[in-house]
Formats: C-alpha cells, sequence, structure tokens
C-alpha cells in the first residue's frame, strides 16, 4: 500500500504516487532514474559553486524523493533535511542513507507543512513541474518562508517548449523508455520567466539561472540553453 503522508498543501496524489511507485529503483543508474542520476552531479556543483563551502550548512530538500540530492550535500558536510510527501520514497531514502553511514534528517511532508525555517539553502529540484498550477504561488511562497534571511533558494525543472517535449516525452518516456510514460505533462512544465515570476512574487530576487544539457563525453554539463532542463537561483532579501 502506498503512504501518502502529510498531503496538506503542494502534493498532488497522482504525482505523488508515481514516485512512490519508482522507490525501488531510485538508485538505480540504469534504471528509470538514470536520467536524475547523469544530471546530479552538474545540477549540484552548480548549486554548490552559489553556496561556497558546504560544511555545517542547513539545507533543505524539497521533494527530496530517495534522497539523490540530500546524499550528495550530507557528503559534503552540510546538515540536510530531507522533505517529501511520498513515503515510500522516503523509506528508500532512510535505508540506503544509513546503508552508506550518512546522517539525513528524511520527514514526510510538504514545506507548507514544515513549521520551522531558517535554512541557509533550500532545494526543490525537478518539483515544481510536479505541483499544481494553482498551488505554486503559495509553494514558492513556502519555498521562501523557509529559507533565511539572506538564504538561497534554488530549483530545476522543465521548460515549456517544443524541444522539451521532444526530449522528455516523446524521447525519454515514449521512444527510449528511460521513464514510465505518464512521469510528465508538458502542459506543466514552467518557463523561466514564470518561474522568476512566482520567484518575486514570493519576496525573492532570482539571481542567477542556467540551462543543463548532455555532454559529447557523458551526464550533463551546464550551459546558457534553457530550452529544456534549466536551474534556477533565488536569494531571500
Amino acid at each position: 500500500m502506498t503512504r501518502m503522508g502529510n498531503m496538506s498543501g503542494s502534493a498532488e496524489p497522482r504525482e505523488v504516487a508515481k514516485f512512490d511507485a519508482l522507490a525501488g529503483d531510485w538508485w538505480k543508474t540504469s534504471g528509470p532514474m538514470a536520467p536524475l542520476h547523469a544530471m546530479n552531479p552538474a545540477r549540484m556543483g552548480w548549486i554548490a559553486e552559489r553556496l561556497g563551502p558546504l560544511e555545517g550548512l542547513r539545507i533543505l530538500d524539497v521533494g527530496c524523493g530517495a534522497g539523490l540530492a540530500s546524499e550528495w550535500l550530507a557528503r559534503r558536510g552540510a546538515l540536510v533535511t530531507g522533505l517529501d510527501a511520498a513515503g515510500a520514497a522516503l523509506d528508500a531514502a532512510r535505508a540506503h542513507a544509513a546503508a552508506s553511514g550518512l546522517v539525513v534528517d528524511y520527514r514526510d511532508g510538504t514545506p507548507e507543512s514544515l513549521a520551522e525555517g531558517g535554512f541557509d539553502a533550500v532545494l526543490a529540484l525537478e518539483v515544481i513541474e510536479h505541483v499544481p498550477p494553482a498551488e505554486r504561488a503559495a509553494f514558492c511562497a513556502a519555498l521562501a518562508r523557509l529559507a533565511r534571511p539572506g538564504g538561497q533558494v534554488f530549483l530545476s525543472t522543465l521548460n515549456r517548449t517544443r524541444r522539451a517535449y521532444l526530449v522528455a516525452i516523446l524521447g525519454a518516456e515514449q521512444i527510449l523508455r528511460w521513464l514510465p510514460r505518464g512521469t510528465h505533462d508538458w502542459k506543466l512544465f514552467v518557463t523561466p520567466a514564470e518561474l522568476g515570476g512566482l520567484l518575486r512574487q514570493a519576496g525573492l530576487a532570482v539571481t542567477d539561472a542556467a540551462g543543463m544539457v548532455p555532454s559529447l563525453t557523458s551526464g550533463f554539463r551546464i550551459a546558457r540553453d534553457t530550452g529544456v532542463n534549466y536551474l534556477m537561483a533565488a536569494k531571500k532579501v
């Protein structure tokens, strides 16, 4: 049985169920999460460059899933809280962290439900495209609330372009079968202009944005091209 956890706020039950169903495959580098494994070094490196030394920083990983970003941060000395409404994915995260000798404070819930704040950084990676559009302003406001003054907020997502449809849905889901069909809905993808507007509405100052594109050798690299995958950084002023 899938445990939905604390479903108040931005978590859409159908979206949560998708990722609960993938919990057992999350750490398989050749499984359905292979694109995230390939992307993780580039996206986390970009974030780390903007945070500086990670040792001792309090970081909240919203929509942490089974802990791919959370463990990357914990291995570098950050004090990480992982938050997700997908209970089965959290179970996998806790088990993997324990087996790896890492300490991550994994919690069941949504950012709207989390009472404490004051984090040096708040991450929501590959999450907002799964948040219902009507809930996105509240979602971004919650991310802003959870960051300390001067803290940073980082998001990564998919742009709503024709190329993103061809790559992420037609290619990755329907042809190559890297992801289960229905993992993404192109209509829910978010343009950089829309995301920037949501963050500014939440009282954040957008400080940087970059694209992520497949490398010619392996994995992904940071680029100016935001036509498919992109990152955005903002600061709480």
